[in-house]
């Protein structure tokens, strides 16, 4: 089934309404849709077998970022996240993109790297030698560790021995995961080869674990977003293209703004990731190493003027999966596949970078136009509404009044909400 992501009104409908529509759209049944994420897709008793000392379950939104088009075709990006406007953001984002075409994406094999450590080897020079001899072997040792993988076409596709100096030398294995993550399958090759390792390299074992840092795994996408798309209240196209670029130089000169200037990118990439049951931490870790990859932290993604457009570069490392983790016992996860329906981890991959860099253009936009606080906190305000005490159709009308006030706090929420309750009980009975 072809999909289309523009779904006009979208966030218009009630949390019914928009469930009728996404199961329409999506072809799944509704009676599915709010059984895996109705109430956060994962019951005690089942959290309780998954890690240790449960005491209850933590749920947070499950949204869906629309208007997004990849390489031509369109996807619905399902987003787990608590920040208010991230959703809506990046789908606005998004929408600007599409009008330049899309997102253009490719990415790497899907290769992770296995360490095997040694320390105390006495002639460094000789043992990377002596194990570069034999490659095949410990190709072919790690491979047998794991057959399903191989018969999946994935497995062991080469080795690189790395002298870290003071008699320690590190033995990297580049293994193809295909749809999975790849920890544990990464983490057993490294156990099954190490003593292998350890007998022609001499030393002492250390380590043999995956590395997070999985620089052969990226994923690079472009866009071209056209100036008249960028257009704000009392700002043209081509003023909010160049503050974008101003900004993404100053990330680009100073660390402790790229570091924010990447926390906007992690709020889409990272949604997605959660919603899909990956691991998010692994992802964080990976792509800040990448960023630093310099000796000076660095934006992950770029913008500069071309031809009258704004043009944005990403490259990032990415590890997703589509098989095993989370989503064979989280029903949330499991449906969050289903939605985006990607057909590969690569194509999974594609999908959270994409989103991600549209969360990093709605950032930009607005620190370029009406500063990041204004429509920030006319969503945030619903969430001070409720903790105010505000419920049902009080929350809008709550959220509403202190935003106009511009006093987004829970003691303004307060007295609004003593107001609304006030007038109500003054007002008239209706006429019958």
């Amino acid at each position: 089934m072809t999909r289309n992501s523009r779904w006009p009104g979208f966030y218009k409908l009630s949390v019914e309404e928009r469930r009728r529509m996404a199961a329409e759209a999506l072809g799944i049944d509704i009676r599915e849709l709010i059984a895996a994420v109705g109430d956060g897709g994962l019951t005690c008793e089942r959290a309780d077998k998954i890690i240790e000392n449960v005491v209850g379950t933590f749920s947070m939104p499950f949204a869906l970022a629309l208007n997004v088009q990849i390489n031509g075709q369109d996807f619905i990006a399902p987003m787990v996240v608590e920040e208010p406007s991230v959703v809506a953001a990046a789908s606005n984002a998004a929408k600007m993109v599409r009008e330049g075409g899309g997102f253009k994406a490719e990415a790497d094999e899907p290769i992770m790297i296995a360490q095997v450590q040694l320390d105390d080897v006495v002639d460094s020079v000789r043992a990377c030698t002596r194990l570069r001899q034999h490659a095949g072997e410990l190709v072919a040792l790690g491979n047998d560790a794991v057959p399903g993988l191989v018969q999946r076409g994935g497995g062991v596709r080469g080795i690189e021995p790395r002298d870290l100096g003071d008699g320690m030398v590190v033995l990297h294995l580049y293994v193809d995961c295909r749809d999975a993550m790849g920890a544990n399958l990464v983490n057993t090759v490294a156990e099954a080869v190490a003593d292998r390792v350890l007998e022609l390299a001499g030393g002492r074992m250390g380590l043999r674990i995956l590395s997070n840092l999985c620089d052969r795994r990226k994923v690079r996408v472009t866009c071209r977003v056209p100036a008249h798309a960028l257009a704000s209240d009392g700002q043209s196209g081509e003023e909010v293209r160049d503050g974008v670029v101003r900004a993404s130089r100053f990330a680009e000169r100073d660390p402790y703004r790229a570091t924010t200037h990447n926390k906007g990118l992690m709020n889409g990439l990272d949604a997605v990731v959660i919603a899909t049951g990956n691991d998010w931490r692994a992802v964080e870790a990976g792509a800040h190493a990448y960023a630093a990859r310099s000796g000076s932290y660095s934006p992950l993604c770029v913008w500069r003027a071309d031809k009258g457009d704004l043009v944005g570069v990403l490259e990032i490392p990415l590890s997703l999966g589509t098989v095993g983790g989370p989503s064979r016992v989280h029903a949330g996860a499991a449906m969050g596949l289903r939605v985006v329906d990607a057909c590969s981890a690569i194509e999974l991959a594609m999908v959270a970078a994409s989103v991600g860099m549209a969360s990093n253009l709605a950032a930009l936009r607005a620190l370029a136009t009406e500063g990041i606080q204004r429509g920030h906190m006319a969503l945030h305000a619903r969430s001070v509404a409720i903790a105010a005490g505000a419920v049902g159709n009080d929350v809008e009308r709550v959220a509403h009044r202190i935003h106009a006030l511009g006093n987004v706090s829970v003691d303004a929420a307060r007295r609004a909400l003593s107001e609304l309750s006030s007038s109500s009980h003054s007002a008239p009975p209706p006429s019958e």
